[in-house]
């Protein structure tokens, strides 16, 4: 059924997912091989697409070719990027939107889901084409660049990073920064809006706190640089020519629908897959596949340090099912921690405390 290989397939070729793929080609054994499955012509280098989205000339950067993925395995290796989007999971097979090496359906012995989430525009695109993602960010530049009033609709870290970015590269705008809750990052020690909120009172950005955007278009707010009212649900507006709205990931679990016939997949309170500490999908009949990164209900922060560490721990399980043994990996919860651009000069690392009220790390950088 798997012809001359066992695959380990790997679906979602974002940070997480690219690493993992490549530790399982280091390691598995020559009976198998890595099928990294991505619908993107490129990586998509997510962590620069706020900056890319204000600051010009650097938009390409943004879009990595995948062909060198697999470039520290010993060649020849069976190893492949297969460019496409899984449409469908079952549990010994996925589902392609095309055919790859005349095939739509592609058997698994080992399948990790790496799938993360989805933002809205800029946070992340639309298209899956290079050109067409260099070409959306040449003309979201020019429409900052044109108007004089933006607010930002979001204080995590998307909506931090744009608003100090288009603050200290256009000082004159007008800049807001509107927030649902009392605290920026709110998923952070409160400490961490502190420095936050000091970082946008010396750039001269206006905080809207504890005020929730209502009424948001289905097509999203006008575009073309004309005057429009945002209206926040203490009942107050405010007037602006540019929204960018910065809320919500939405988690990419599509593929899982007729799997997660009973909930017992995917959680439903929040849409992530639910994993063992193992990062096996819960169900055991289902003991072969994992979960990890953002797409993974693991409750380790989602980011992209804790991913490579799941990436250590999915690789390690693989390994001993692929021997016959128990899986022997389990992850470790610990404190969350963030590398957060304030700005285009400064920027900030933070980390929570072990311990609640305990110290906190924060490490502020100038470049």
């Amino acid at each position: 059924m798997y012809g001359a290989y066992r695959n380990a397939i790997v679906v979602g070729g974002s940070y997480v997912g690219c690493g993992v793929a490549q530790k399982l080609a280091a390691v598995l054994p020559a009976t198998h091989r890595v099928l990294l499955i991505e619908p993107h012509s490129h990586f998509h280098h997510l962590f620069a697409f706020p900056r890319f989205a204000v600051v010009p000339k650097h938009e390409h950067k943004a879009f990595i070719p995948y062909s060198g993925l697999f470039a520290k395995v010993p060649a020849p290796h069976p190893n492949a990027v297969v460019r496409a989007k899984v449409l469908d999971v079952q549990p010994s097979y996925v589902k392609l939107d095309r055919s790859w090496e005349g095939m739509t359906e592609l058997p698994f012995e080992y399948l990790i889901l790496a799938t993360g989430t989805k933002l809205p525009s800029p946070g992340t695109m639309t298209s899956d084409e290079k050109v067409d993602g260099v070409a959306y960010f040449k003309t979201y530049q020019e429409g900052v660049k044109k108007v004089q009033s933006i607010c930002v609709v979001g204080g995590g870290a998307v909506g931090v990073q744009m608003a100090t970015d288009i603050k200290e590269y256009f000082p004159d705008k007008d800049v807001t920064l509107i927030h649902s809750r009392a605290h920026t990052m709110p998923k952070f020690d409160p400490r961490f809006h502190d420095i936050i909120k000091a970082r946008c009172d010396e750039l001269g950005i206006k905080m809207m706190l504890n005020n929730r955007v209502v009424g948001i278009p289905p097509n999203g707010f006008p575009n073309d640089g004309s005057e429009f009212t945002i209206s926040l649900s203490d009942g107050s507006s405010i007037t602006t020519q540019l929204a960018i709205l910065a809320t919500g990931q939405i988690p990419n679990n599509q593929m899982l629908t007729s799997l997660n016939t009973s909930d017992s997949i995917i959680n439903g309170d929040n849409g992530f897959i639910r994993v063992r500490p193992t990062l096996q999908f819960v169900p055991e009949q289902y003991s072969k596949l994992f979960a990890l990164g953002d797409i993974a209900d693991s409750g380790m922060p989602k980011a992209a340090r804790p991913g490579a560490a799941q990436a250590d721990v999915v690789v390690q399980n693989v390994l001993d099912l692929i021997g016959g043994r128990e899986p022997s990996g389990k992850i470790q919860v610990g404190p969350a921690g963030i590398h957060l651009t304030l700005g285009i000069k400064k920027n900030v690392v933070f980390r929570d405390p072990e311990t609640p009220g305990g110290a906190v790390t924060i490490i502020h950088r100038e470049e």
